[in-house]
């Protein structure tokens, strides 16, 4: 019922308290608790020094919502005290016992009852309902808007009573107040009900009345202005629309110049009109036949009143009967009459739509006159030249129109022809579109993309309302509207290239590259060499043309019969043609094989090799099969798995294969100097029957080792020494060529990463659980080592990628995942290690000391100006040195401001927090790593821990490395309490799952180098839940670092699809908001 765990309680406390709290609990140390069920309120008194009351309240939801308790130390921090962790403690364990539904449970029923009690002894009174619409035409009538619509109503029991205030009636539904009527009625609204009919109608008059009462109160104006008159409420005609709509099934009175029509009813239908026609020789008379009153009730025509019924009628006659209706209206006639020379219009452009308003009676002497044929137009397309014509012919029977005739229409005399001025007008209108020229009894287009625009989309238009005739000439230029596509897609095994060629169906290969050419210049069309046109907006060519692009073929490319690209190419180009439907391309066996044993490397038979010490879990196996997949096409990847997951070990399993099946052969791995014996150890535990050479010591000691590795199955050496001794590997063609912490080659200009990329090697692998740290470069370096020219070159790939995502752009970051995806394997602890325990993690603020903030203060103003000055003179980018110095003094000032102010003899805020975290923590049991970037923070915690003799390793840059995994297998066997580590060199590499606490002094910009610190601990073999605590001033410039890191979490997972983070350079924008410029 109440949502409390112990993490609740843990956040809700200090450390301290937490462990007391448990402590008062489990003594006992509660001695009353009572609970208000209505208020959901604990309240309990703890016997400490003194009694303590203690309350506790709960949100319906099971929230805690706020607590308090008597004692001074609750008053002062805030934070929850021992007595209030004890009660919670308490609370949670009833709660678990069920204690609380049972209680909740009778309440609840208790309620039910008396809500069912309750409706049972108040069953109403039905009342009735009569309404009455009055349209009102005197002086109250709006010109050109017809007549205002009122409402008003009477209701009673037996009898019927005019309801006098209409807006008294709608207070009195709200505040329950009675109206009486008269002797015999008095109404209650507590006692009557309406009809379910007509409650609808009740409901919109509130709403009217409630909107008109908000109006009065945000204007201030008087309630004299008002659509409620006594009686009456006067309606809009927008709101007679929606009363109509709701009256719909229900029977009203209308009143219509003075008249009342009772009972009426809604019809959505058109009025029953009734038209005659008569005539002779020199007049017609159309007689409009109403046989009752008819009445237009909206200006819009859409209502009108006809006998007992209101009609809703539809828009073709709305529009088609107004004018005679207005005509009738104003000259009180119903009957109009055409003159002689008006007779052929109105039955050309007048009849026909009379007869789609209502039934029309002809007169025999009137049929006499008129011929009705069938419409039967045709045009006559042709192609001289560059010229086309079209000859329009309306046929009436043997009667012909030409609409664009300089003489006038060919009707011969006799009988008035009625033709279809509405399909003529359709024709001429669609023909109009084209800009023709007249010419004679033709017209005629002489410009090509007029032409491609008839032909393409003019001609479509016109079938539908006539028939088509073409000449010869005309029809060698017609559209070839869907060309058919063939080709194929094969890997040819012995070169390893792929081999691409595609075919469009009626056209010659050297047309491909100018069709495509214009598709990228986005024409419209394309004319082939045989006249005809070919739209280039069809969903085929546009597929085709993005796969040339992202391909980046050439125009020779497409002008030659095949085209060869990098095996590597395979999966964009498949996912492409997949995605867009693109069947046609057939694929060799060698393709599909190649494809499918990358997208499902767990199907493969590679065993693991039974020389291995050691037992690989089930994403390990699936890791080992993916490299070795690779390898065998020739590709390389990056194995991105989560830190603590065993990359190195998949590797390991990796070479041992190759040996096993392919023999000796030697392989390079280069990594930070710190993981030089971590992977010497490695190998010896998992794979002894490896030889791995360490290349370490002085140059002469160095080139020694490598000249006798030929020996060896792996060389290790750091990304320090391959600078300096790449040379000397110049001779070599490795196996394999591993970068472990790949992200050391980042930056593509670094020395590090020009002397990897000179290796020579048949396969190249990356691992790395950051592939990207800052920015979309970092990965392109990492791509440029693995599978050189993928991503193309670095100019390239920022003007195609890193640019336009960096502006947002969604398609080129879903391009560049799709690119990545096939050769990044990634897995994420939470996704495959379900044994491990629970991770949790907690931002904890700490108050700068009193001394300290004036220091930090003082600084910052200074450091305001400083910077301001600094950008001004010599502009941002080259002020990034002088930018991060001050901000370093600042982080400083955070840690202890005795890290740059001389003589500081005054405590740290955070330093005092960290000392009652530490005491808390290893009170509990716990062993702790502590990070932070500052070895002189380090050396400050390092004096306290000997002051209160504390056990404690320390390890930071200078620690030799074999003298690292000394440290790091006595602190895993129990040595020391506490580990203090700098940041970037006990950050990677290490692992301590003896520690089941982790605790970040000082935050920096990137949250993935801090996780890999976190990851020592919380990593295969841990089994205790790891408490992550990050230490930050409240207040300061780390507050606004840890808010930047948090708006920048989302290119990473965009693109490799994972967990990490990105912190990209400082904006401008982003410096102003950290100072507060």
């Amino acid at each position: 019922m109440f949502k409390i765990s112990k993490d609740t309680i843990y956040y809700l406390s200090t450390p301290m308290r937490y462990k007391k709290g448990m402590d008062y609990f489990r003594d006992k140390r509660i001695k009353s608790l009572s609970f208000n069920q209505e208020m959901l309120l604990f309240d309990a008194t703890v016997l400490g020094t003194h009694p303590y009351n203690v309350q506790v309240r709960f949100a319906k939801s099971g929230e805690l919502t706020d607590f308090s308790c008597t004692c001074s130390d609750c008053e002062k921090t805030g934070k929850g005290c021992k007595h209030i962790a004890a009660v919670l403690f308490l609370i949670k364990e009833k709660d678990e016992q069920g204690f609380f539904n049972s209680t909740v449970q009778k309440k609840a029923a208790k309620d039910i009852f008396q809500f069912f009690s309750d409706k049972g002894s108040g069953v109403k009174l039905t009342i009735n309902v009569e309404f009455n619409l009055e349209f009102i035409s005197r002086r109250f009538s709006i010109p050109k808007k017809g007549p205002i619509a009122s409402l008003s109503l009477r209701i009673g029991t037996d009898r019927l009573y005019v309801v006098r205030n209409i807006r008294q009636m709608l207070e009195s539904l709200k505040t329950g107040n009675e109206i009486v009527f008269g002797k015999g009625f008095t109404f209650d609204p507590v006692i009557y009900d309406f009809k379910e009919n007509d409650k609808p109608v009740i409901s919109y008059l509130q709403e009217i009345w409630q909107n008109e009462n908000l109006l009065h109160y945000f204007t201030g104006e008087s309630s004299k202005y008002s659509t409620f008159i006594d009686k009456d409420i006067f309606l809009s005609e927008a709101a007679l629309k929606r009363l109509l709509q709701i009256l719909r099934d229900t029977p009203f009175n209308v009143i219509h110049n003075n008249i009342k029509v009772q009972n009426v009813i809604i019809q959505n239908e058109d009025i029953p009109l009734e038209f005659t026609l008569t005539g002779n020789a020199s007049s017609i008379d159309l007689n409009i036949d109403t046989k009752l009153p008819l009445y237009q009730i909206t200006s819009d025509s859409e209502y009108f009143l006809y006998g007992e019924a209101i009609y809703r009628v539809s828009a073709a006659q709305r529009d088609y009967f107004k004018p005679f209706f207005t005509y009738m209206q104003q000259e009180n006639i119903n009957r109009i009459t055409f003159i002689e020379k008006d007779k052929e219009r109105f039955f050309s452009e007048v009849l026909p739509y009379v007869e789609k308003t209502g039934r029309v009676y002809i007169d025999e002497n009137v049929q006499e006159m008129v011929q009705r044929v069938d419409f039967e137009p045709e045009i006559y397309l042709d192609k001289f030249e560059d010229i086309i014509t079209a000859d329009v012919k309306f046929k009436y029977g043997d009667r012909i129109i030409n609409p664009f005739s300089a003489f006038g229409d060919q009707v011969p005399m006799g009988k008035i022809l009625v033709r279809d001025m509405e399909k003529e007008g359709i024709i001429v209108d669609i023909l109009g579109e084209s800009d023709f020229k007249v010419n004679g009894n033709r017209i005629y287009l002489d410009e090509e993309e007029k032409i491609f625009d008839f032909v393409n989309t003019i001609v479509p238009k016109l079938q539908e309302y006539t028939q088509i005739f073409y000449s010869d000439s005309f029809k060698a230029m017609t559209i070839k509207r869907l060309p058919s596509f063939s080709g194929f897609l094969r890997l040819n095994t012995m070169n390893n290239f792929l081999e691409f060629s595609f075919d469009m169906e009626g056209v010659g290969r050297d047309e491909l590259s100018s069709i495509f050419q214009n598709v990228r210049e986005k024409k419209k069309y394309f004319r082939l060499k045989n006249g005809a046109f070919l739209p280039l907006d069809s969903e085929g060519l546009l597929t085709m043309s993005e796969i040339i692009d992202q391909l980046e073929l050439t125009m020779e490319d497409l002008d030659s019969e095949l085209v060869q690209l990098p095996m590597y190419r395979a999966f964009f180009i498949d996912g492409m043609l997949k995605e867009t439907g693109m069947k046609f391309f057939e694929r060799n066996k060698a393709f599909k094989d190649l494809v499918h044993d990358i997208h499902e490397p767990s199907e493969t038979e590679f065993q693991i090799p039974e020389t291995l010490k050691g037992t690989l879990r089930n994403y390990q196996k699936l890791g080992f099969k993916w490299l070795k997949t690779l390898s065998i096409y020739g590709l390389g990847g990056i194995l991105a798995d989560d830190m603590g997951l065993g990359k190195t070990l998949q590797v390991i399993t990796l070479l041992q294969y190759d040996k096993n099946v392919s023999g000796p052969g030697t392989s390079i791995v280069i990594v930070p100097t710190s993981l030089i014996y971590n992977w010497c150890s490695e190998v010896d535990k998992f794979a002894p029957d490896l030889k791995i050479t360490a290349v370490v010591g002085n140059k002469a000691e160095r080139e020694e080792l490598i000249k006798t590795a030929v020996n060896s199955d792996i060389i290790v050496t750091s990304y320090a020494l391959i600078r300096r001794d790449v040379d000397n590997y110049k001779d070599y063609l490795f196996r394999y060529c591993i970068l472990d912490e790949a992200q050391h080659i980042k930056n593509p200009g670094s020395q590090a990463a020009k002397a990897v990329k000179q290796l020579v090697s048949k396969h190249r692998f990356a691992l790395t659980g950051t592939p990207m740290e800052n920015n979309l470069t970092e990965l392109w370096s990492v791509f440029d080592f693995i599978l050189p020219g993928y991503l193309r070159s670095h100019g390239k790939f920022v003007e195609k990628f890193e640019s336009p995502i960096s502006k947002g752009d969604s398609a080129a970051l879903t391009s560049l995942s799709k690119q990545l995806k096939p050769f990044i394997l990634r897995r994420l602890k939470q996704d495959v290690l379900k044994e491990l325990p629970e991770k949790i993690e907690h931002i904890i603020k700490a108050d700068l000391t009193e001394e300290q903030k004036k220091l930090y203060v003082a600084y910052l103003e200074q450091a305001k100006g400083d910077i301001l000055k600094e950008i001004n003179q010599n502009g941002y980018e080259r002020s990034q040195i002088k930018i991060l110095s001050v901000i370093t003094r600042l982080r400083q000032l955070c840690c202890h401001p005795s890290l740059f102010v001389d003589n500081y003899e005054g405590d740290s805020g955070k330093l005092l927090l960290l000392k009652e975290i530490v005491g808390d923590s290893l009170t509990s049991g716990h062993r702790i790593l502590l990070f932070s970037q500052f070895t002189s923070m380090l050396a400050i915690i390092r004096q306290w821990l000997q002051e209160e003799e504390i056990d404690y390793l320390y390890l930071d840059g200078s620690t030799p490395a074999d003298e690292r995994m000394k440290m790091v297998k006595n602190f895993n066997n129990g040595q020391g309490r506490i580990f203090l580590l700098s940041l970037k060199s006990g950050g990677t590499g290490l692992n301590l799952t003896g520690a089941d606490t982790v605790i970040h002094y000082d935050p920096w910009w990137n949250p993935a180098v801090e996780d890999q610190a976190t990851d020592r601990a919380y990593r295969i073999g841990q089994l205790k839940t790891v408490h992550v605590m990050k230490l930050v001033t409240h207040g300061t410039i780390e507050e606004k670092i840890l808010r930047l890191k948090d708006r920048k979490k989302q290119l990473v997972d965009a693109v490799i699809q994972s967990g990490e983070t990105l912190i990209t350079k400082m904006t401008k924008e982003e410096l102003t908001e950290l100072f507060e410029l």
